[in-house]
C-alpha cells in the first residue's frame, strides 16, 4: 500500500486549493484527513505538541489516519542525537496520545552533521520495537555500509528524499517499509514536480517494494498548494501502474469546494 500525503496542513495559501474559501482554520484538519489518510507533522519539529493535542488529533480523525510525526530539533538538531534518553522518551510520551494512528517518526538530520554510526545507534536503541523510525541524513558521509548495517539492525527505514526532481539520497531498502519526501520539484509553476518526475518515483518504489509493503510518500513543497496537486497527480500515476494508493481528493479544485 502507498501512503500519500503531504508534510503539513496548516498552510493559508491552500485555501481554494484544498480548502473551501469559508472554511475557518480550526476545521481544516478534518477537511484534509476527509482528503487524505495521511500526515506528516513536520511542525512538531519546531515546537512539540502535547500529549492533548495529539490525542485531539486522533479524536478529529478517521481511524485508519496515520500521523507521522517529525521529531524535535531539540533531539536532531540542538542535541545532534547525543544523550537521546530523555528526548525520546518525551517524544513518544506526546505521540502516544496518537494511539493506533501514530505512523512513523521522522529523524531529519542537520546538513552539518556527519555520519556517526554509534550515535546513530545510541539514538535508534531507545525507539521500542514497535515504532517505525525513518531517517533522513543531509550530509553524504552518511553513505557508508556501517550506516547501513545500523539502519538495517535497528529495522529504521532510510528516508529517500527528493530535490530538484532527482534523488538526493541513495535508494537503499534497509527495513520491510518505505519513506520518501519530496521536497522541491523543476516545473513550472516552482516547486511543483513534473508528471515525468513523479512517474519515475512511482516507479522507482514498486521496483523496489512489492505492493503488500507499506510505502509512506510525502510532498513537503507546500508554496502555492504544489503538495497537494503534485500528491494529487503522484497517486492517480501509482494507481494507474497498479499500486494500491489511499485516497487522495480527486483534484485540487473539487477538494476545495470548485467545479472540477
Amino acid at each position: 500500500m502507498i501512503r500519500v500525503g503531504t508534510s503539513g496542513w496548516q498552510y493559508r495559501d491552500w485555501r481554494g486549493v484544498l480548502y473551501p474559501d469559508g472554511l475557518p482554520m480550526r476545521r481544516w484538519l478534518e477537511h484534509y484527513a476527509d482528503a487524505f489518510a495521511t500526515v506528516e507533522s513536520n511542525n512538531a519539529f519546531y515546537r512539540l505538541p502535547s500529549r492533548e493535542t495529539f490525542a485531539a488529533w486522533r479524536e478529529r480523525t478517521p481511524a485508519d489516519f496515520l500521523v507521522a510525526v517529525k521529531a524535535s530539533r531539540f533531539l536532531t538538531h540542538i542535541k545532534r542525537l547525543r544523550e537521546p534518553e530523555e528526548p525520546v522518551q518525551r517524544l513518544l510520551d506526546r505521540a502516544d496520545g496518537l494511539g493506533k494512528q501514530l505512523g512513523p517518526i521522522l529523524l531529519q538530520l542537520p546538513p552539518t552533521l556527519r555520519a556517526d554510526a554509534a550515535l546513530l545507534d545510541d539514538c535508534l536503541r531507545c525507539f521500542p520495537a514497535s515504532v517505525r523510525v525513518a531517517v533522513e541524513p543531509r550530509h553524504d558521509s552518511w553513505w557508508t555500509d556501517d550506516i547501513r548495517a545500523v539502519l538495517e539492525a535497528r529495522h529504521a527505514a532510510l528516508a529517500w528524499a527528493d530535490r530538484d526532481s532527482r534523488p538526493i539520497t541513495p535508494l537503499w531498502r534497509t527495513t520491510d517499509w518505505a519513506y520518501l519526501r519530496l521536497h522541491e520539484g523543476r516545473a513550472h509553476p516552482a516547486p511543483h514536480y513534473g508528471r515525468h518526475a513523479l512517474d519515475s518515483w512511482v516507479h522507482r518504489l514498486l521496483d523496489a517494494w512489492p505492493d503488500t509493503a507499506d510505502i509512506h510518500v510525502y510532498f513537503n513543497n507546500d508554496p502555492g498548494g504544489a503538495a497537494v496537486r503534485d500528491a494529487i497527480t503522484f497517486a492517480h500515476l501509482a494507481d494507474g501502474a497498479g499500486a494500491h494508493v489511499t485516497r487522495v481528493p480527486e483534484s485540487a479544485r473539487a477538494a476545495a469546494g470548485g467545479s472540477g
